[in-house]
């Protein structure tokens, strides 16, 4: 009788894990702070060849957007599948297992399906008090830094400065963080690739994949990469790319006539870096600085390009690549100067539009491209179906839509627009369709009577010139009837208890 429950439980073993090997594996690189300032998406002064190579292997999502263009809460959309809004996540202190304790996040999800699950570089945000989440994969993360230098004279005095001291989840000294020195917005030092953390993040990512291959589990990796994030720190050679005269200013430098104060944004996380004048000068960014600026956006992407492309070559090399879903995601974008902002934090196209890209071998043709209207947390369910997984059932609501029958055909359709959110002292909460957004601003339980809106035509106005909330009624009612539709946004305290699922 032994002998037979011992060669039952060696079958099912066999079967359990052909049937583990069966199963594609996933790399999801994640880019901070990533605008489509790339080849593929039609940009050409952007140096990007091997995300350029990547779209050309998959398919290039036109018209994806972030669902918060705020670094901690747009990862865990992803990795929860869930708006900021059904959550109640919407800081950058905001802590996952405090809200949600019992969430099960992608990775988790993969892990509970026989996926090895793996965490490097910038994933969840670590920092301004959050520590991450170590519960959602199979073994400890591969940290790194986000704010790095290795120039002496990004450093006043060798000081810890603000960013790296809120990366760091230092305390903050008498005065607050910004009683502490400013650190260099860009450096160029000729240094090779890995003397930066992006550069170490894609050597262990190789080295992870190598490991993975002598597996018969299938894996989950998610590789985080810190530029095009402030400060532009790349190797001197990325910058020689490109020459300074190419770039421009932005053509909108003002805020949109007619828009709400509530809307607005000047200084912020930019004035943490010299020479940009700090918080307490009302001096603006000089033409010069910010072409500086703008050309070390541009430099970091072509940096964080290289090593995505070492990573891809990796994958070729172990001969995964033929096994491997790759999904390219950018957690938001980010404002150049256009409508006098920099960075992100907005409801504007700059902070929200993204890239995502997707590889999944024989489903999405190579070359292919959408204009279907895409969120971050479309890729959960996405993900999860290629993968041959049941559609994600977990304590998290799931927002998101697959986007599998898009992948098979990009003429296909599951969704008439996007859906985005940006917390102030109002929140804003706004409705992208392929031409219109609308932005209703509103105190969080107040009355809909009390809501200033925007209304932008990116057919007419790409640029954002001019709110049209009053002189387009009929489309503003049309796209206030969409957000209608969804419910009540949850506070920061998140949903109301035996209300979260």
């Amino acid at each position: 009788m032994l002998k037979v429950i011992n060669f039952l439980l060696l079958v099912f073993l066999a079967i359990t894990t052909a049937g583990a090997r069966e199963k594609p594996n996933v790399l999801l690189i994640l880019v901070d702070d990533l605008k489509p300032a790339l080849g593929c998406y039609g940009d050409e002064l952007a140096q990007t060849p091997h995300i350029d190579g990547l779209a050309a292997s998959g398919m290039r999502f036109d018209l994806a957007y972030c669902n918060q263009a705020v670094c901690a809460p747009s990862r865990y959309n992803l990795m929860l599948g869930s708006h900021s809004t059904s959550t109640g996540l919407y800081g950058l202190n905001s802590h996952l297992r405090k809200l949600w304790p019992d969430a099960v996040t992608m990775p988790q999800y993969f892990a509970r399906h026989g996926y090895t699950t793996e965490s490097l570089g910038k994933v969840y945000h670590i920092g301004h008090s959050n520590k991450g989440d170590a519960q959602s994969f199979s073994v400890p993360h591969f940290k790194e830094k986000v704010i790095e230098y290795l120039d002496p004279a990004s450093k006043p005095d060798g000081q810890l400065t603000r960013e790296e001291a809120m990366f760091q989840n230092v305390p903050a000294p008498p005065g607050g963080m910004n009683a502490l020195p400013r650190g260099a917005a860009f450096e160029r030092p000729d240094v090779a690739d890995d003397a930066y953390a992006d550069g170490r993040v894609a050597v262990e990512t190789i080295r992870r994949l190598q490991a993975a291959a002598d597996r018969d589990q299938p894996f989950f990796i998610a590789a985080g990469f810190a530029r095009p994030h402030l400060p532009f720190s790349a190797p001197k050679r990325y910058w020689d790319i490109y020459d300074p005269a190419d770039f421009d200013l932005a053509p909108n430098p003002d805020l949109p006539e007619g828009s709400p104060e509530a809307a607005h944004k000047r200084g912020g996380e930019i004035r943490n870096y010299f020479p940009v004048p700090d918080k307490d000068d009302p001096a603006q960014i000089s033409s010069d600085l910010a072409i500086e600026l703008i050309h070390g956006y541009y430099a970091s992407t072509s940096y964080v390009d290289a090593q995505i492309g070492k990573v891809l070559d990796g994958l070729d090399e172990l001969g995964l690549a033929d096994d491997t879903i790759v999904v390219l995601w950018g957690d938001h974008g980010f404002h150049l100067g256009d409508l006098g902002i920099w960075t992100k934090h907005t409801n504007y196209e700059q902070a929200n539009r993204i890239p995502i890209i997707v590889r999944a071998p024989g489903v999405a043709q190579p070359g292919t491209a959408t204009q279907q209207l895409a969120e971050t947390v479309d890729i959960f369910p996405t993900l999860a179906e290629l993968a041959g997984l049941p559609a994600p059932q977990v304590p998290q609501p799931i927002d998101g839509e697959s986007l599998v029958s898009v992948l098979r055909d990009p003429a296909e359709r599951v969704r008439d627009h996007a859906y985005h959110v940006y917390p102030k002292r109002k929140l804003g909460r706004a409705i992208r369709t392929e031409r219109f957004r609308m932005v209703e601003w509103l105190r969080i339980c107040d009355t809909v009577e009390n809501a200033e809106y925007e209304l932008y035509d990116y057919r007419d106005d790409p640029q954002e010139i001019k709110n049209l909330a009053v002189e387009r009624p009929t489309e503003l009612a049309r796209l206030k009837a969409i957000l209608a539709t969804y419910p009540q946004p949850v506070s920061r305290k998140g949903p109301k208890k035996g209300k979260g699922k």
